[in-house]
């Protein structure tokens, strides 16, 4: 049955596509005459299943007409509920609340039309970016230095700031830390009756090894309430400048590099600008020998460069016992000499003399010994921490008077050695340099 009505309709479409035009129009196209043959077919079968004496052909053929029915019903459904939704939008845009959306809507529009990047100007020509090889990692910021990579980044490396050309600045702790001995160094704050030779015994340095850490130009500058910088070792403390090697500093103090690395403990032989050094063993400028002061015509005490007479025979050095030095010289202010010296080593007359005073004064000389030479000359010997001898008692060259020590103003073991014309602090009398007789 089939077979014979799709026989009967496909010749009828056939004509019907190849039939003339009536209107005047050129005949239909092939999709026309395929879509045609299609619905010629789709009939047939309708038909046949539909005449066809089996349940299961008319029950396919029933629902092939319900299908298409509601085919036709939900399309005019649909368009039902579009026009509904079309209608209840507008409604609601219509309202007091699309005010604000709508005012939501222009801002986020203009704050997008903000952000956008800037148009190029009208004819500017623009630069070919180059196509990066791989992303670039800057180590520390500062692109195309030493630290700049390039490749894949670190799986480890914290968050980087990207930038337009793809490289990634990864921020890096910078070790600025400088080996340097200025750690080393101790302070003394000077205090009343001080002395740079006390001090300098207090710490175990030389006193020479405090003149030069301090700069100082006087012996006598010395106040109360002052910062003095105290090195840990004999020797010159000292600041790199430009150009400044290890070689360099050994060589010009004439020590030995490995002392330099040993005093300093450094682990990086290369110097940097500003960086403090101790150069152990090495010396500086000696000490200025000022010249003497004038001789004054009155008051007892004072210091000159008047006639001295002279004492036959050379003099005997005040102290017994290696490693005592001259830490202070005759100079204004100080009428005498300073005789750094272990606590304890003897004193000594250093010439044949009497003994006029031997005990305590208050005079900032703690325990001391007058003697009184031949023609017209005197010694006084200070700060001693015993006294041999007594007031009366005539001692020869080279025989003990006392022992070194530190009483009186002196923070330091050692000895002053003073030379009077006249009677020690008498009206008249006066001091010179006892260097003079040695």
């Amino acid at each position: 049955m089939l077979n014979a009505l799709s026989g009967v309709w496909r010749p009828l479409a056939r004509s019907r596509s190849s039939a003339p035009d009536p209107t005047g129009v050129e005949a239909t196209s092939p999709a026309t005459t395929r879509r045609l043959h299609r619905q010629a077919i789709g009939v047939a079968r309708l038909c046949a299943d539909y005449l066809t004496a089996t349940p299961r052909a008319r029950q396919r053929a029933i629902a092939t007409i319900r299908g298409r029915a509601r085919a036709t019903v939900q399309p005019a459904r649909a368009v039902t509920r579009r026009r509904l939704h079309r209608r209840h939008v507008l409604l609601r845009l219509t309202t007091d609340r699309a005010i604000p959306l709508s005012v939501a809507i222009v801002v986020l529009i203009a704050a997008g039309v903000s952000l956008a990047p800037a148009a190029a100007p009208v004819g500017a020509v623009q630069p070919e970016a180059p196509a990066p090889a791989g992303v670039r990692l800057t180590v520390g910021g500062g692109a195309g230095g030493p630290s700049e990579f390039d490749g894949a980044a670190v799986a480890d490396a914290p968050a980087a700031a990207p930038v337009d050309d793809g490289t990634l600045y990864k921020p890096v702790a910078v070790d600025t830390s400088v080996a340097s001995s200025i750690g080393m160094l101790r302070h003394y704050t000077v205090r009343a009756g001080d002395s740079l030779t006390g001090i300098a015994n207090r710490f175990g340095v030389s006193m020479m090894t405090v003149w030069w850490a301090n700069k100082m130009t006087s012996k006598d500058s010395l106040k109360a309430g002052e910062d003095l910088v105290i090195p840990p070792v004999n020797g010159l403390v000292v600041t790199v400048k430009a150009g400044d090697t290890l070689d360099g500093l050994a060589a010009a103090n004439k020590i030995a590099v490995s002392d330099i690395v040993a005093a300093n403990e450094l682990t990086d032989t290369n110097l940097i600008v500003g960086q403090v050094l101790m150069l152990p063993g090495a010396k500086g400028a000696p000490m200025p020998t000022p010249p003497p002061a004038p001789k004054q015509s009155s008051g007892g005490g004072s210091g000159g460069t008047g006639p001295a007479p002279r004492v036959s025979g050379s003099w005997a050095w005040p102290v017994i016992g290696g490693g005592n030095y001259i830490s202070q010289y005759f100079h204004y202010g100080h009428y005498g000499i300073d005789i750094a010296a272990d606590y304890g080593s003897p004193i000594v007359a250093p010439v044949a003399a009497h003994v006029i005073f031997a005990g305590w004064k208050s005079n900032g000389g703690g325990y001391q010994v007058w003697l009184a030479l031949a023609n017209g000359l005197y010694t006084t010997e200070y700060h001693m921490s015993a006294v041999s001898v007594a007031t009366g008692q005539d001692v020869a060259k080279g025989q003990r008077v006392g022992k070194v020590g530190t009483s009186g103003w002196a923070s330091g073991s050692h000895v002053m050695l003073e030379v009077w014309v006249g009677t020690p602090w008498e009206s008249g009398s006066y001091r010179v340099n006892p260097l003079r007789y040695y």
